[in-house]
């Protein structure tokens, strides 16, 4: 699961912690979620909004090419909708999204604590002062598709640690298992 994170950085006080929108693969480009964290990111809102689109696949639209727009608000959750063509019949259908605080927190906890540095070191290239001056602020995360298809806690033991090492940018080999 590919995710390009970028932090908008000219917005007031805004109530909205994130937009996470997907864009279905096409020609060469492979699909990804875009995220876009607003005001003064944190890991934490990092976390949460990822997890918004981790949840995204899990929820709603079954068709990989499915647009899904979420709003990721603090204690309200993640709520948007998702649209696609039926490959049966071309007509388009779309469903809502409304995806819990509960469950977001829960997925973001499970993010934290497994790949919370690779989070922190992400937060902390957008945060870097050095970006030449109207560029936008964005950088790709690559997740285990795992992560979208099955909750980590449905994941067995070491398909599970495999996932979420590689979440993190290590692998047995680095780590001398």
């Amino acid at each position: 699961m590919d995710v390009l994170v970028m932090l908008e950085e000219n917005t007031g006080p805004s109530p909205v912690l994130a937009h996470v929108n997907s864009v279905p693969a096409g020609g060469a480009e492979p699909a990804r979620d875009v995220v876009t964290l607003y005001g003064e990111p944190s890991a934490e809102s990092l976390a949460l909004a990822l997890a918004a689109a981790v949840e995204s696949h899990r929820t709603g639209a079954e068709d990989a090419s499915a647009i899904r727009h979420l709003g990721v608000w603090p204690e309200r959750g993640a709520i948007g909708d998702a649209a696609w063509r039926d490959s049966s019949t071309g007509q388009l259908m779309t469903c809502d999204l409304d995806i819990p605080f509960a469950t977001l927190l829960g997925t973001a906890q499970a993010l934290l604590g497994e790949c919370g540095q690779a989070l922190r070191r992400l937060l902390a290239g957008l945060r870097m002062p050095d970006w030449p001056e109207g560029t936008r602020r964005a950088l790709q995360l690559s997740l285990h598709p795992a992560f979208a298809l099955a909750g980590p806690a449905d994941l067995p033991g070491d398909a599970m640690l495999a996932a979420l090492r590689e979440a993190d940018g290590v692998t047995q080999d680095s780590e001398g298992d």
